[in-house]
């Protein structure tokens, strides 16, 4: 019920006012599940795709926004999975994802793992590629650009500008092709290509 009023009467505010342009939305399957992965400008990164993909989104959030009182009411009632980054152990984070891919949702990761202090692509962890193999789905790459304008890291609140999204299509990963890290070197190329920026790492 709150995923519905978020879309009903939240979403068409976030597009109006902070998006200007999105492309490639028909590359996100219908059904089954999947996971999109977009680099991290911005706490409006999540805002944004959440207001634009038409379904349900289950984000890999950190467990800071489960900590602080403006956003763990709504981690808890869209349901994201709670990921702690000051431990090496990402087994249950892992387990929780694995189980709501295979039951047809998708999944929101940021393979950079946090915000970006400059809005540039900063490196990736393997999190993304290795999720893709052990659940079998495709990842849906996605270009963000201008949410740093909207809300950097450094700012409190957003401002009024617009940013865009590039949709690319879904990509499967093998673990017989390559090893994780060139695959998400490969990942992160193209999600370069979506957002005009290059990868360097």
């Amino acid at each position: 019920m709150f995923y519905y009023f978020l879309k009903i009467f939240i979403a068409p505010i976030v597009s109006l006012v902070w998006v200007k342009k999105i492309t490639g939305k028909d590359n996100i399957p219908k059904k089954g599940g999947v996971i999109i992965a977009a680099n991290h400008e911005s706490y409006f990164d999540f805002i944004t795709l959440y207001s634009i993909v038409p379904r349900p989104m289950h984000f890999l959030a950190g467990e800071v926004f489960f900590k602080k009182k403006q956003w763990a009411w709504l981690m808890k009632l869209t349901k994201q999975i709670k990921v702690d980054r000051e431990t090496k152990d990402k087994s249950e984070s892992l387990r929780y994802a694995i189980s709501y891919l295979k039951d047809g949702k998708i999944i929101g990761i940021f393979p950079e793992g946090t915000r970006s202090s400059d809005g540039k692509l900063q490196k990736a962890y393997n999190g993304a590629v290795k999720l893709a193999i052990e659940s079998g789905v495709p990842i849906v790459p996605v270009g963000i650009k201008g949410t740093y304008e909207i809300m950097s890291r450094h700012d409190k609140y957003p401002g009024f500008k617009k940013c865009t999204l590039a949709f690319g299509e879904p990509i499967f990963f093998n673990k017989d092709s390559a090893d994780l890290t060139t695959q998400t070197n490969m990942l992160m190329n193209k999600i370069g290509d979506l957002c005009g920026e290059v990868y360097n790492f």
